[in-house]
């Protein structure tokens, strides 16, 4: 018997099912330059004909948001992967453990930056990154969640030691 949808918990792995969907919607939002839209306007020139100027952002401010983005979100993933690739038996295992989850935090408060920074670069309405940021927001909670239970492996290890 499978239970009704809306009286579900989350998943053991829902930080990483959140950053794996993370990562494909930050991807396509990046195959779209941020929504970014090239301005037209027209002007006239001195003898009375009008002209259409079209001001377009650099295409290597893009590529380097782009870029800054793609590495960041990565490096999330890598860190997550190696965290949990790790079944502590002994302290040290369990230290580096964190230390992965830990890194998978940073990787989210670095995206925070870096999706801020574009929002106050390019003219990006605030309400198309608003969703990115809230997602990270979940994801960091997630991480915390997963790097807390941390604290009941420490003490079947430290029961299975004897050192308490």
């Amino acid at each position: 018997m499978s239970v009704l949808k809306n009286r579900r918990g989350l998943s053991k792995l829902e930080f990483y099912h959140t950053a794996r969907k993370l990562r494909e919607d930050m991807t396509n939002l990046l195959l779209r330059d941020f929504g970014v839209r090239d301005r037209v306007r027209k002007i006239k020139t001195e003898d009375n004909k009008e002209v259409t100027v079209i001001e377009e952002y650099p295409a290597w401010l893009i590529a380097e948001f782009r870029q800054n983005i793609m590495r960041i979100l990565r490096g999330l993933m890598m860190n997550i992967t190696a965290g949990n690739s790790i079944y502590p038996v002994n302290l040290e295992e369990l230290q580096q453990r964190r230390q992965y989850q830990t890194a998978a935090i940073i990787n989210c408060r670095q995206l925070i930056q870096e999706i801020q920074f574009c929002a106050d670069v390019l003219p990006v309405e605030l309400g198309k990154l608003l969703p990115y940021a809230e997602t990270v927001d979940f994801e960091i909670k997630l991480l915390r969640g997963w790097r807390k239970a941390n604290g009941q492996i420490e003490k079947a290890i430290k029961q299975k030691t004897g050192a308490l």
